[in-house]
């Protein structure tokens, strides 16, 4: 059994503190400055697959949380996915809402999560166990796609090796850098979240935002704002958390 580290992934000083916070804003930049590349996609790719995983899982887990069935979860080579949910849900429209929002806001919530695990050596072994036993146990029951199952068991393998045979500052260092990819993806699907209809697997379908509207009011544009927002907001606070003295 491990001897786990209880103390802080970053030194309790002001400076390695400091440090730390450089080094996840810096992380942050060089992710966005990538992405305005085409050979930056490639280099990207692995994260933006990660990044599909945590929207489509958003949207069926919030749908099973308000009483929906989350019957699959489908992921295609070029990054997009979709989530296949039945049932009635709770609060009717607001439910659905719920269910639209759950998919760009999961890569936010996860990764201000990952981050604020990264504190802590043994949170941040933990976090990693969770994820990539939740990575794996989604290929059994929800990832119905060849792709996706391949995909994602390769990162459930990954991050279960890394857990378990790597040293404490490098699971502080992919958690950390997992929830810094998956919270900076919010940018990357921008275009999306300003579509109210766009085109995945070869079907034009109502985007998220645009289903938010549908089922709330205000036009799909200004819930695009509001998720862009909430995901700053939830990097911000999640860095306020990990590195408070």
């Amino acid at each position: 059994m491990k001897n786990l580290n209880l103390q802080p992934f970053e030194g309790t000083t002001g400076n390695r503190n400091q440090m730390g916070i450089s080094w996840l804003i810096g992380a942050a930049a060089v992710t966005l400055i990538l992405w305005q590349f085409s050979w930056g996609d490639y280099i990207l790719y692995p994260f933006s697959i990660l990044a599909t995983w945590f929207h489509e899982m958003g949207h069926g887990l919030t749908a099973l949380l308000l009483g929906g069935d989350f019957r699959k979860l489908v992921m295609l080579p070029n990054g997009s996915g979709f989530a296949v949910h039945s049932g009635s849900l709770f609060l009717g429209p607001i439910g659905r809402a719920l269910v639209a929002a759950g998919g760009p806001l999961g890569p936010a919530f996860a990764g201000g999560l990952f981050i604020i695990s990264s504190r802590r050596y043994k949170n941040a072994h933990i976090c990693l166990m969770i994820l990539s036993g939740l990575l794996l146990l989604s290929v059994l029951i929800w990832v119905r796609s060849l792709f996706g199952i391949v995909a994602i068991s390769l990162w459930g393998a990954g991050l279960l090796f890394t857990a378990l045979k790597t040293p404490h500052w490098l699971q502080g260092w992919t958690i950390q850098f997992l929830g810094v990819q998956a919270i900076i993806s919010t940018y990357h699907q921008r275009g999306y979240l300003f579509m109210n209809k766009a085109v995945i697997g070869g079907r034009m379908i109502v985007s998220d935002t645009g289903q938010i509207a549908q089922q709330l009011f205000l036009p799909h544009w200004f819930w695009a704002c509001l998720i862009i927002l909430i995901s700053v907001g939830i990097f911000v606070q999640s860095l306020r958390i990990a590195y408070r003295k």
